[in-house]
């Protein structure tokens, strides 16, 4: 009888380990085919590791994402919730909040891409990409507040990522906070200057330097405190430009100078990166920062930024936090 059981058990531990190597090389086959965008084929080899191991949560995630890849995103939501279910890794199971977050803002689900989003950064408070995919699922409600926030965080952990301060800058315009909108884009054209997103930018810039307006949008109610924000800025900003109206300038460069010096003093410390534009535009580097951040819309300062790639290099050693 012993014999007999001991067999058994033996038959049991060879066919679960059998079973694990099929999982892993079914889910590895699987990989190699999403990787060449072959995502039907993967499925069907994710489907047969998960035949062997229902709760295996890397084959539980790729088939979600393959299926979101797919345009099935919402019937991966199941495998997700085992993947968090069954794993401890903290960055695996942001990566799988994250993912879920991503399949409920494509189906238009976004108070459920908040939960998820919020939930990813509960397991990792660092992840700068989940910071931006949530401030962008609240930028779509026009929660603009609580986006401005959030990418805020995406920059305090990437300084760098010129679409987080888009973003941020973008969500500021919509508040009509424009001080803080014209620093966001005067940022974020300083890191990406040369872009469709780019071209974008500096006309959102031109339009607050030329006091135009945006239209009231239909399901955004600001609080008091934003608007009373909005209002002071948009004071500071008439004073500091009054005068340009009767003004005359050899050149766009030298008006758009003479206007951004205005303002950064004018703004003094009191905004994100105000105290930065303030100190840079009494520096050597201030002719370069205008030329870099107008090159793909003013083509004389395209040109002499070719020219002078030593005083660009320069100013693209000195950046803000």
């Amino acid at each position: 009888m012993r014999l007999l059981l001991n067999l058994l058990l033996l038959i049991t531990i060879f066919t679960i380990s059998a079973n694990a190597q099929d999982a892993t090389m079914l889910l590895k086959e699987g990989q190699q085919l999403a990787a060449q965008k072959n995502y039907a084929a993967a499925i069907e080899k994710y489907k047969g590791a998960l035949a062997t191991e229902p709760n295996n949560p890397r084959a539980n995630y790729e088939m979600a994402f393959a299926l979101f890849a797919s345009g099935k995103g919402l019937q991966g939501i199941p495998n997700l919730e085992k993947a968090v279910q069954a794993n401890t890794n903290a960055a695996f199971t942001a990566a799988a909040y994250s993912l879920m977050g991503s399949i409920y803002g494509n189906a238009n689900q976004l108070p459920k891409a908040v939960a998820a989003y919020k939930n990813g950064l509960k397991t990792d408070s660092a992840n700068q990409r989940i910071y931006y995919n949530l401030g962008i699922v609240l930028y779509r409600g026009k929660q603009y507040g609580d986006a401005e926030q959030t990418f805020l965080e995406a920059i305090k952990r990437d300084s760098a990522d010129a679409g987080s301060v888009r973003m941020y800058a973008l969500t500021t315009f919509h508040e009509n906070k424009r001080a803080e909108a014209l620093l966001g884009f005067c940022r974020f054209l300083q890191l990406e200057p040369n872009s469709t997103r780019s071209k974008e930018a500096f006309g959102n810039l031109q339009n607050i330097l030329q006091r135009g307006t945006l239209p009231a949008e239909t399901g955004y109610q600001p609080t008091s405190a934003t608007k009373a924000e909005a209002f002071a800025q948009n004071k500071i900003i008439t004073k500091a430009l009054s005068g340009f109206m009767t003004r005359k300038y050899a050149s766009p460069t030298a008006l758009l100078t003479a206007q951004l010096k205005e303002l950064y003093a004018a703004f003094g410390d009191h905004y994100r990166y105000s105290a930065y534009y303030n100190k840079l535009a009494h520096s050597d580097n201030f002719e370069t920062f205008v030329r870099v951040i107008s090159q793909n819309s003013l083509p004389e300062n395209a040109k002499w930024v070719k020219e002078n790639e030593g005083k660009v290099a320069e100013l693209d050693s000195n950046n803000p936090e």
